[in-house]
């Protein structure tokens, strides 16, 4: 019956995903842009839960790495031939080197999970709102330096020529493995003595357990998959800084209240419907033809309705949609289950 469990943890989530993707094959190409940024969120989504879902530690700082991992996937991405008339200023190394999409996706990854150890080292040993503060200040900095230092990015510019290769396909792999990543994480040592300093800090440390040392190691694994997530956005849309800040920040963080911020499928749930609400409500900005005749919304009008319906989550369900567990599975279907594998 566990390994059943076990095995509906992944699936679940996974198979949504795969649903998403199979959607996106069915709409016109305008409307497959939104669910592939809908894919690309559920790793943005995904990359939180590993973090904050399993130590209950609130951080408005990841998308500082989301922010470093696009950067690093779309210089390295970008032709050699490019990038002197978008990035003149630019580094020589970064200059004159280009990778294909794959490495610069493995190098955003690997950009942002150290860019997450380096900032942890200091800031795992704070909790609460103190944790909170610092890592917002992290997305500050962040976003200062890349708007202003033009000798890793194109500063205040568009970031223009990267390859488009982020489609569905690449898309939900991403997702996926985002998905994969962190389940293997909560099923782990290191993910139950996380969980462990969330539900009782000092009980945890009493047996043992190194509470800046879990967080560390999680908030280096999330900063990873953001990272990944960054690379992933870059390849899809052109992008500025001002796309990897605050509005992004305040989305993803709604979709994992929203969902059930201590499960993975209310990670995976809570970044497919918000997503699907604001991606609604931005066609309806700018007039959407209905049965009924035409919806044409106010700008703006997005972030305020989906900062309602995260308020409106934590004042009548305060555990997301999902109750933050797992998809429960009737124990009938269990049993079902056990009895066929035993056969």
């Amino acid at each position: 019956m566990r390994h059943a469990r076990a095995a509906l943890e992944l699936l679940a989530p996974a198979f949504l995903v795969i649903a998403v993707g199979l959607f996106g094959t069915t709409v016109s190409s305008s409307t497959e842009t939104y669910v592939i940024t809908t894919l690309v969120n559920v790793a943005i989504v995904v990359a939180l839960y590993v973090f904050i879902g399993n130590s209950g530690v609130v951080s408005f700082g990841h998308m500082s790495f989301v922010a470093v991992g696009a950067w690093t996937a779309g210089i390295l991405s970008m032709p050699t031939g490019e990038k002197p008339a978008i990035m003149p200023n630019l580094a020589g190394f970064l200059r004159d080197t280009t990778v294909g999409n794959v490495p610069s996706l493995a190098l955003a990854a690997a950009v942002g999970a150290v860019y997450a150890l380096v900032v942890g080292l200091p800031l795992m040993r704070l909790s609460g709102l103190a944790a909170g503060i610092a890592t917002f200040g992290v997305l500050e900095i962040t976003h200062n330096v890349l708007r202003y230092w033009e000798k890793i990015g194109p500063g205040l510019n568009t970031f223009s020529a990267v390859p488009e290769t982020t489609g569905l396909l690449q898309a939900a792999v991403g997702a996926l493995i985002a998905i994969v990543v962190a389940f293997m994480y909560q099923r782990s040592r290191y993910g139950r003595m996380l969980r462990a300093t969330r539900e009782d800090p000092a009980a945890a440390r009493a047996v043992g357990v190194s509470v800046y040392g879990q967080r560390l190691v999680a908030f280096t694994l999330s900063g990873g998959l953001a990272g990944l997530a960054g690379g992933l956005y870059v390849h899809l849309l052109p992008l500025n800084t001002e796309g990897l800040y605050l509005n992004l920040t305040f989305i993803t963080l709604a979709m994992l209240v929203i969902g059930g911020l201590t499960s993975l499928w209310g990670a995976v749930v809570g970044a497919v419907v918000v997503s699907a609400v604001d991606s609604f409500l931005a066609e309806a900005e700018n007039g959407v033809q209905l049965p009924g005749g035409t919806l044409d919304l106010p700008a703006g009008t997005r972030i305020v309705v989906v900062g309602a319906l995260m308020a409106l989550v934590l004042i009548l369900r305060p555990s997301g949609l999902t109750g933050g567990r797992e998809l429960p599975l009737p124990r009938a279907t269990l049993r079902g289950l056990l009895t066929k594998f035993s056969a």
